[in-house]
């Protein structure tokens, strides 16, 4: 039988991943896991290092970015009274959203992926999203989708 200790969770901030995260916090309890909760921002094709100005002004657009996102995993953290109950790390990641979700997993040693079956991306109701897809074909640990 699965006993996980290392739970990562993806977040896009849905009501979908508020129920992922309640499912995993809950497994997290029961076997005294700890949880790791994970945004990946979006990588931004255009970079403007040498442009002066606008490199400056495209750094405080990251920078406020960053700081609205790890406000959003703080402000998801504290809807669950139960993640004061476990060990919970939250990290930021950017590019591809599975890609980044695998390649998190694959570093920490996660052996269980919830994740939500749909996320903010509107897929059609009953059809598993995109992002979830790839991660379950492309883990290496258990993945529980979450609806």
């Amino acid at each position: 039988m699965l006993k996980p200790t290392k739970i990562l969770v993806p977040t896009d901030f849905s009501e979908y991943s508020d129920r992922a995260l309640r499912q995993a916090l809950d497994i997290a309890k029961q076997y005294g896991a700890q949880v790791y909760v994970l945004h990946v921002l979006r990588e931004e094709f255009y970079r403007f290092d040498d442009l002066g100005n606008i490199a400056d002004t495209w750094q405080v657009m990251e920078n406020s970015r960053l700081a609205k996102t790890k406000e959003n995993l703080q402000k998801q953290l504290d809807k669950f009274p139960q993640a004061k109950e476990v060990e919970v790390n939250a990290d930021i990641r950017r590019g591809l959203h599975y890609e980044a979700i695998l390649e998190e997993a694959e570093q920490k040693g996660i052996d269980l992926i919830v994740i939500a079956s749909l996320g903010q991306s509107g897929i059609a109701k009953y059809l598993i999203g995109s992002v979830a897809r790839n991660v379950l074909k492309g883990a290496k640990c258990p993945v529980l989708l979450t609806k």
